[in-house]
């Protein structure tokens, strides 16, 4: 009889390349695969830890002399519409949420060039294919679900849901960039607020905060929202409270953060 070991994954380090978020600034990642019947507890561990998924791999910032990325989330008790949200949902009220399995389609994927053409033409997802975006959507081996949002027969805005064992995790969204007075970004957050609320989980993972980037700051109009810093999550508070200057110092040595992160039971 063959036995099989639990393996403790192992953590790698990506080059750095240009940030995304702040101008002049470089990026740097910690990742880890995600693969196996432990792949569910390991992202759920992780995902605490400041982790998010992207296919089959789970990754945080860890740049050399900025930590100014911090995971976010709403917790989803703490949350209440502001005057200007609650116009996004009565407008978005009309739109048939329908979930179903990670599988893509062409129509998705229409919708998602125009998005990115109308929103992230020189984004790092500008040059996808049919074949890149399907491996975007299938490749979760864990539960994930695809909400698709319809005005009538029209496709009008996409979010790829991971369903982690404390919330919903926000893997990534699109939609018309056509409809803008539906503030349709907002409207997905708001939606998927109502549906952890439904299913009784306590958080909506939004991915990354960062103070300084224009392309974050609708996240900190988020009643609720709360950040990992340190190590810790804790409430967002003031955003300008926030310091985005860049030090050597401002992040610990790779080995440092490794031997930190806290592993399901079994994975160590």
């Amino acid at each position: 009889m063959r036995h099989t070991l639990p393996v403790a994954p192992q953590f790698y380090v990506t080059a750095p390349q240009p940030c995304p978020y702040l101008s002049g600034r470089m990026e740097r990642k910690l990742f880890t695969a995600l693969q196996g019947d432990a792949a569910p507890d390991l992202n759920d561990k992780l995902s605490k830890q400041g982790f998010r998924r992207s296919q089959n791999v789970l990754y945080r910032p860890s740049c050399a002399e900025c930590s100014a990325c911090m995971s976010a989330r709403i917790d989803v008790s703490k949350f209440t519409p502001t005057r200007s949200q609650r116009r996004v949902e009565k407008r978005g009220n009309h739109l048939d949420r329908r979930a179903t399995s990670p599988w893509a389609t062409e129509e998705q994927y229409d919708l998602f060039r125009k998005y990115l053409d109308g929103r992230h033409a020189a984004g790092g997802m500008a040059d996808m294919d049919m074949f890149e975006f399907a491996a975007m959507v299938e490749e979760t081996p864990i539960r994930s679900r695809l909400f698709e949002y319809t005005d009538k027969r029209s496709l009008s805005a996409v979010c790829l849901t991971d369903i982690l064992d404390d919330g919903l995790s926000m893997v990534y969204s699109f939609f018309d960039p056509d409809l803008e007075k539906l503030s349709l970004g907002t409207f997905l957050i708001l939606d998927h607020i109502k549906i952890a609320q439904e299913l009784g989980l306590p958080y909506i993972y939004l991915g990354y905060w960062v103070p300084g980037s224009p392309k974050m700051d609708y996240k900190a109009n988020f009643k609720g929202l709360e950040v990992y810093r340190a190590g810790v999550w804790e409430p967002l508070g003031d955003p300008a409270g926030y310091a985005v200057d860049a030090h050597p110092l401002s992040t610990d040595p790779i080995a440092e953060q490794v031997a930190r992160i806290e592993l399901p039971p079994g994975r160590t």
